[in-house]
């Protein structure tokens, strides 16, 4: 058995219990320790592992402090991301972090920077690169099945917005600056990756269009319900909204990759369904998925001139996948304790993840000030980019 990996876990409730699943006593990972701030989730984390195999506290530098953890999953809200990873790469520990990697990207440079100083491994979560649909329409993409990318796009339809993010610190920009970040930072990477390039500049238009007209709130000491219902139907019915709500509803995002490929993001979070909608357009056709979840997506290609397109010149059947998100949860976890413990390659790329939140953050700038064009600022110093990954995409 290669050597035991003992695991911590800030922010045991929520994403955090993707962590739960990396405990394989069999295979020497085991989780030791959680911290969290309420006491219900240290409860459930305590009753999950037995109350005499983990260290529970509900101050995160007390975990910290233990020496015999080696590795941290920060899976705490993203306005605490930056705190919680820097503290702990600063202690000595590899490090999980849950996306949007931090919610500046003074914060994303913060976490690099420690990482770098510390030489500890760094892992951000854009589970979305182990997705089947995405790595599928990225094996068409680089085997040249529609010539060079040009132009890209993402429609992404939330029809669990109201639930997810406006009964909740989500909401509120200070806590998520805007959700093009929080949200749109997997589809920025997924664009990015597949279009081989990082936003150069980006400009955006947006608004708070519907949930401002929701009166009933929750008061600031309660915590909104983010539990999803069909019965929450029309969104205007939606009840118990945060007492705080000034990130839009509605964004639209134009960027241009430093590659010159011109790409486009779009989300609305208050649709009936819920879908992401992926286009690529090259030099020799088009690819496009039709559905997000393995079992139920088909993925068409259109590579000669026709009068119709309905059905395209192939299609691809994405097989059903195991494990949460698709598969994908599956993946990283996998991909990260092998990170750990060997140094293997990995599929995700922490400059990768500060660029999905430059271009999510500039645009919330950007859209808040007239769509005026914002520059991305260029990334740390080529000794730093080179410390966590040579091919940065």
């Amino acid at each position: 058995m290669a050597g035991e990996i003992r695991i911590g876990v800030i922010g045991v409730g929520g994403r955090g219990r993707l962590a739960w699943f990396t405990h394989k006593p069999e295979d020497g990972v085991y989780v030791v320790a959680g911290a969290d701030t309420y006491d219900e989730k240290l409860e459930a984390f305590k009753e999950r592992f037995g109350r005499k195999n983990v260290f529970a506290t509900k101050d995160y530098r007390k975990l910290l402090e233990k020496n015999d953890i080696d590795a941290v999953f920060v899976t705490s809200p993203d306005f605490m991301h930056e705190e919680h990873a820097v503290a702990a790469l600063s202690a000595g520990k590899d490090v999980y972090l849950e996306k949007p990697m931090a919610i500046s990207v003074e914060g994303c440079d913060r976490i690099l920077n420690a990482a770098f100083e510390n030489k500890r491994k760094l892992y951000v979560g854009h589970n979305m690169r182990h997705m089947s649909v995405i790595r599928k329409m990225k094996e068409l993409i680089d085997k040249g099945r529609i010539g060079e990318v040009k132009a890209a796009w993402c429609r992404h339809f939330v029809n669990y917005g109201g639930d997810a993010f406006f009964k909740d610190w989500h909401a509120e920009r200070s806590k998520s600056t805007s959700l093009l970040l929080q949200k749109g930072s997997h589809d920025i990477d997924v664009l990015h990756w597949l279009c081989k390039g990082f936003t150069r500049r980006v400009t955006a238009v947006g608004g708070l269009t519907l949930y401002d007209r929701i009166t009933d709130r929750h008061t600031p000491s309660e915590r909104g319900d983010a539990s999803w219902s069909p019965y929450n139907w029309p969104p205007l019915s939606q009840k118990g909204l945060n007492p705080v709500i000034d990130v839009e509803d509605v964004s639209m995002m134009l960027m241009v990759l430093d590659n010159g490929v011109f790409a486009s993001y779009q989300q609305c979070h208050y649709t009936p369904d819920s879908v992401r909608n992926y286009t690529f357009i090259g030099t020799e056709g088009r690819i496009e998925n039709f559905g997000i979840i393995p079992g139920s997506t088909i993925i068409r290609l259109w590579n000669r001139r026709c009068n119709k397109s309905q059905f395209g010149d192939e299609e691809y059947f994405v097989p059903r996948a195991s494990g949460g998100h698709g598969g994908s949860d599956t993946g990283i976890l996998g991909e990260f304790i092998n990170y750990v413990r060997s140094g293997a390659k990995i599929t995700t790329s922490a400059i990768a993840a500060r660029y999905s939140v430059a271009a999510g953050y500039y645009a919330a700038h950007s859209l808040r000030n007239g769509s005026m064009p914002c520059d991305i600022p260029p990334v740390l110093p080529a000794e730093m980019r080179d410390y966590f990954d040579k091919d940065l995409l």
